[in-house]
């Protein structure tokens, strides 16, 4: 299969040149790459046909034998034998043309998803903004995915023609000109099927509107679900995406009424067509009878018509929305790709360049640090140094291999130790040496309890230093992680003494301390580059490097040179230990700092699915649906068989009127009852259609709004231990929801149907031959043990599907993320082959599967053929007693029967396959909630008012069966005291505010704020009068106003004032839009410093006498961390805040600092007396060059 993708890509690339955006080439290049396999699934499907038109015709043979009695009895026999002979071949053509056509249909999934995805890691990064993650997954989980399901029907396109016009063919033998009327009907349908399909298309395409957003949504959810929590918004959220739900709910009842009206027609169809054939034949002369023959022949052949008339508007319809799938490929395929010209690797010269009218050179191993204000262009520039800009002049020469560390750290979903190979070979000394300089060691026994961002970046910076390149692009790594960590990392790792000494490194930085230690200093603003020299140069100057220091370094360099000169003496005692640790800890590291390693994989397990399944979907159609669904389509089945009852006695009248004038009357009434039975059988399909649409339409409102209820109130954890995509899944387009919605009602109805038209076919023969009956009961036994075999086999493979198959799109999804790391390494390849494994993977299940279904196949069509042998061999031996009509009856009836079991068992197993999304909706519908939002306990409505918070024996753990986190901490906090929080990482500084807010409960103790126990108050009480500031600016796409006010409370004039407070004015008022200024998913469209300011503009707006800051100013340059230090100084100087800090110098003029270590408070007093104390805190101020709480050196 690669070779065909390569083959697929070559031809991709070539009419990419041609145009810019090239369209309508894909169909073709897949055409031209399976034109054999094509031709060769269309020759079995030739002979297929051509031999369904056997059987009509040895039926007409069959009946003049009943009728006449001068033919030998052999002859009848004969006959038997060959509908069976005819039937077993037509069987073994069609399985073999069906296994090709999936097997292609495989390929050509296979094909585009590798196509997607080699393409997606050459992707311009202005194409990548076009589309969110969730889409571009979209397009090999949905849109090759549709390919694949039309390739298997692709034939139809000419063999539908094709049985149409050679039934015509054969019809106008039997009934001459009559024809004409059927087939005016037949082609007045068309029309009308057309206008339902483009109409229904409308539907679907807005449909899919509405499911994109709302997933978009669900997904923005659960990725920022902890700051939803936090602020106690889950009900705002919930309400956008049931508003979302009821208008996809609108939409889907619009498509089932549509989709009503156009089945109502279809069953109409066959009775109307043979309604004005019959009755045109026999009105048109007297001379015509309407023998058994005639009608039996006729009505055999339109059976056969039936097929090709149902399947192409289908067919068309699945086209429409391939064409629409056509054109979401191609746009993506045929995008513009990075520009390769943009770096050079050209060893003549010997700088990089880079900025407007700027050229910076770098030598070979030196340190340049870059620095500027908050949107000066720092990340860009190491984005165009990546080449992941768009280049509008000058260029970029780069000699050797770039290693790249991003501002947000990507962790792939892997071990620690995958994450910091990257691919590379794994050299035992180098692998422990990069550890230890990453400060990795101490925190692998601290790990299990989950990754903080400051592990996440250090793991980050291992990657890189482990890839030993040539230059090193670091953006900003230093500022995640805590001071004595970040002096660790600067020695060990970028600094001049550290393992990249003779690396090219480019550090942006907000950190002045290092500035003294690097060869050259960059300065930018506003995207250009404003002075390039040595740190005292610079300094010397007097330009926009000297103010910008001069702000932040009152204390000169001196006190940094005392640090430097102590180098290695002062590390906290316990920060970095040299054990070697087992390999066993590395291995069992969670990935994308969620604890998903520890996650149980999905289930696959269960091997039937309970009936109370099938009872609790039932229960949400309700039972009054339900049995009027069943009675519909039951007096409809009754209807149809009445109809064929009639029809065999009308022919009956051929031998009762021999050589005598027909009665017009008896003709006006055969005619008339006929008629009136085949449009009561669509009008009681068409309520039975649209009573289903209601019912499933309830259900799935009812299972949606309990799934979403439920997982917005699960505990934190949950989030923590199961990876976001598996949640997602339950809500998605191609799974759980999904599933409920569209397939589930389907797959009812066509069982119903399958099953009614089984029941009634058995019942015609046995009433025509009643020694039928005793062959009846073994065919059953025999079928009931092939079904209960294969649905075994089938849902287990499906389940295997579906679970290899989520790896495919959670790796793809990944890679879009972290594309610019790939890219930088230079890993494409690598990950092109991962993706190729992956989907091998997936394909171990999914041939079995096409597999195991040609084998249901033929054992059932064996058993259908046997039907039709039996049906025909006791005509032969009851000729005496039968009329010829009950023969033409009973004989044509079952010819469809083989075809109706085929699609029992086939609707069966849909019905299993697609029931199990009900039960994994339910699934998430039991797990445990957390502590009730609110309870009989409410607050004062000032609660808090003074802000004491007072903690008794409090202990903490993450789950039950996991070690203390927090061991017993005791404290009293006062009204209106500014705490600082300092510790190691994993000290537990974290834990401490999750406690607060409950987001994880107490293991023991308690905790009062104002002399209220906060276990017994409701969660949204609690949360709701506590302000945090989160680690991670967590921003939803929508508007900025939004944004910071979901629920709308606030007027307009007090968001101003808060946009004023946390200095983002006269960047809102610039916009054009203003307040109404819609931000992109996760907050994209603005920068890192600008999205904390907005958090700092939220936390204005609460007004409450509690806050907490969560290492909120550790990914802000130094400018914006003095905005939003001096306006909580001011703006919160009547609450009580407690300040988790990286940065000592944030918290230096805190009442009292409380520093943690292993979940223990183990000194809590003034920053002055603690620095006097020579304990942990001293050390750790000494690491960050602080001697007196009065130094405001960082």
């Amino acid at each position: 299969m690669g070779d065909k993708t390569n083959k697929k890509n070559k031809k991709k690339s070539k009419d990419e040149e041609e145009m810019d955006f090239p369209r309508s080439w894909l169909v073709k290049s897949l055409a031209k790459t399976y034109k054999w396999q094509l031709l060769e699934s269309a020759f079995f499907k030739l002979l297929q046909d051509l031999l369904g038109f056997v059987s009509p015709q040895l039926l007409k043979l069959m009946i003049s034998f009943t009728q006449d009695m001068s033919i030998h009895t052999w002859m009848g026999y004969m006959y038997a034998i060959l509908l069976m002979v005819v039937a077993f071949f037509q069987s073994v053509f069609l399985q073999q043309y069906f296994q090709r056509c999936f097997v292609i249909g495989m390929q050509v999934r296979t094909a585009l998803t590798t196509a997607v995805y080699k393409k997606a890691l050459v992707v311009s990064n202005d194409t990548r903004k076009q589309s969110t993650v969730g889409e571009t997954v979209n397009l090999i989980s949905a849109d090759a995915q549709r390919f694949s399901d039309v390739t298997n029907f692709i034939h139809l396109l000419w063999s539908c023609p094709l049985q149409i016009i050679l039934a015509i063919f054969f019809l106008w033998l039997e009934l001459g000109p009559a024809v004409l009327a059927g087939l005016g009907v037949m082609l007045l349908m068309i029309p009308i099927n057309a206008l339902l399909a483009t109409k229904s298309r409308g539907f679907q395409v807005e449909n899919m509107k509405f499911k994109d957003k709302r997933l978009k949504l669900m997904n923005e959810i659960l990725n920022g679900i902890k700051v939803i929590k936090l602020y106690a918004w889950e009900s705002s959220f919930a309400a956008q995406i049931q508003g979302i739900r009821e208008k996809e709910l609108k939409v889907m009842h619009k498509f089932a009424y549509l989709s009503s009206v156009s089945l109502f027609i279809f069953s109409c169809a066959p009775a109307l067509v043979s309604l004005a054939t019959f009755a045109v034949f026999v009105s048109a002369s007297n001379e015509n009878n309407l023998d058994a023959e005639k009608a039996f022949t006729s009505i055999s052949l339109f059976n056969i018509l039936r097929f090709p008339l149902a399947m192409l508007p289908q067919l068309i319809s699945a086209l429409v929305q391939t064409t629409v799938s056509n054109k979401r490929l191609e746009k993506f395929l045929g995008g513009d790709e990075l520009d390769s010209t943009t770096v050079r690797h050209d060893s003549n010269i010997g700088r990089f360049r880079g900025y407007p009218h700027n050229v910076v050179t770098m030598t070979p191993g030196s340190l340049v640090a870059v620095v500027g204000a908050v949107g000066s262009g720092k990340s860009s520039l190491i984005s165009a140094l990546l080449g992941e800009m768009h280049n509008l002049k000058g260029y970029i020469n780069i000699q050797g291999s770039l290693a790249y560390v991003p501002q947000q750290a990507w962790i792939q979903n892997a071990t620690l130790k995958d994450n910091i190979l990257f691919g590379s070979q794994l050299e035992e000394k180098r692998y422990q040496m990069v550890l230890n300089a990453c400060a990795l060691r101490a925190d692998l026994e601290l790990l299990p309890a989950g990754i903080d961002g400051g592990q996440k970046q250090r793991v980050s910076l291992a990657r890189a230093t482990y890839s030993s390149a040539d230059i090193y692009l670091l953006d900003d790594p230093l500022s995640a992680v805590d001071p004595h960590v970040g002096k660790h990392l600067f020695d060990k790792v970028v600094g001049p003494h550290g393992l990249l000494k003779n690396k090219t490194r480019v550090l942006v930085t907000h950190g002045v301390n290092f500035l003294p230690y690097v060869d050259e200093i960059v300065v930018l603003t506003d995207g250009k580059v404003s002075e390039v020299g040595s740190y005292q140069s610079l300094q010397n100057s007097g330009g926009a490097f000297s103010e910008f220091l001069n702000t932040y370094a009152k204390e000169e360099s001196s006190k940094a040179d005392k640090v430097i000169n102590t180098r290695g003496e002062l590390l906290s005692p316990g920060v970095i230990t040299d054990t070697v640790l087992s390999e066993e800890v590395l291995d069992t590291l969670s990935d994308s700092g969620d604890l998903e390693a520890d996650s149980p994989p999905e289930d696959v397990v269960s091997l039937t699915v309970k009936f109370s399944v099938y009872m609790q979907y039932l229960r949400s159609v309700g039972w009054g649906y339900f049995i009027s669904i069943f009675l519909a389509y039951f007096i409809q089945n009754v209807a149809f068989i009445g109809q064929n009852l009639w029809l065999s006695d009308w022919t009956n009248d051929s031998i009762k009127y021999f050589n005598t004038t027909y009665p017009p009357s008896v003709q006006d009434m055969r005619v008339g009852v006929f008629g009136g039975l085949g449009l009561a059988q669509g009008l009681l399909m068409f309520v039975g259609t649209l009573l289903m649409a209601n019912g499933s339409i309830s259900a799935s409102r009812i299972l949606h709004s309990r799934l979403l209820d439920n997982v917005l109130r699960v505990p934190m954890v949950f989030f923590d231990t199961t990876p976001s995509g598996r949640i997602l899944n339950r809500f998605a387009k191609v799974c759980d929801i999904f599933t409920v919605d569209e397939a589930i009602p389907m797959s009812i109805r066509s069982w119903l149907l399958c099953f009614l038209g089984v029941i009634g076919t058995l019942f015609i023969i046995c009433l025509a031959t009643p020694l039928f009956v005793a062959v009846v009961i073994p065919l059953a036994v025999v079928y009931y043990f092939v079904q209960r075999f294969y649905l075994a086999t089938s849902r287990q493979l499906r389940r295997l599907d579906s679970v290899s198959r989520s790896p495919i799109y959670s790796h793809f999804g990944e890679t879009v993320t972290g594309l610019s790391v790939i890219r930088a390494y230079g890993h494409q390849e690598r990950f092109l082959r991962h993706n190729e494994a992956t989907i091998n993977e997936n394909l171990k299940s999914f041939y079995p599967w096409i597999v195991s279904n040609r084998w249901l196949a033929m054992r059932l069509e064996f058993l259908g053929n046997l039907v039709v042998f039996f049906a025909a061999l006791f005509a032969v031996l009851s000729r005496e007693s039968l009329e010829s009509g009950m023969v033409g009856l009973s004989i044509s009836y079952a010819l469809n029967v083989t075809q109706t079991l085929n699609w029992l068992v086939r609707m069966n197993a849909e019905l299993e396959t697609n029931i199990v999304a009900v039960e994994r909706v339910n699934e998430y519908t039991k797990i445990e909630n957390e502590a009730p939002w609110i309870t009989d306990t409410h607050p004062a409505d000032s609660w808090p008012d003074s802000g004491k918070i007072c903690f008794e024996n409090f202990k903490l753990r993450y789950r039950p069966e996991l070690d203390l986190v927090l061991r017993g901490i005791t404290c009293d906090i006062g009204s209106m005291e500014k705490i600082g929080i300092v510790g190691r990482t994993g000290a537990g500084k974290s834990s401490l505010t999750n406690c607060l807010f409950r987001i994880i409960e107490a293991a023991e103790g308690c905790i009062f704020i104002d002399g209220v126990d906060i276990a017994t108050l409701g969660l949204h009480d609690l949360r709701n009068r506590l302000t945090i500031i989160p680690q991670d600016p967590v921003l939803f796409s929508g508007t900025l106003r939004m944004n910071l006010d979901p629920f709308e409370k606030v007027s307009d004039e007090e968001l101003w004032q808060v946009l004023e407070l946390s200095h983002l004015k006269d960047f809102v008022t610039e916009l054009h839009e203003g307040l109404y200024h819609e931000i992109t998913e996760g907050g994209e469209n603005l920068s890192v410093g600008q999205r904390q300011l907005l958090c700092l503009a939220r936390a204005l707006l609460r007004k409450s006498r509690i806050l907490i800051l969560d290492e909120a100013t550790a990914a802000v340059d130094l400018e914006t961390d003095d905005l939003i230090q001096s306006t909580i100084r001011k703006q919160f100087s009547h609450c009580t805040v407690l300040t988790i800090a990286h940065r000592l110098h944030t918290i230096l003029d805190s009442s009292r600092v409380m520093v943690l270590d292993a979940g223990r408070i183990v000194e809590f007093d003034s920053p002055s007396a603690l620095l006097q104390k020579q304990g942990h805190f001293c050390a750790m101020a000494k690491d960050a060059g602080i001697s007196s709480v009065d130094s405001t050196a960082l």
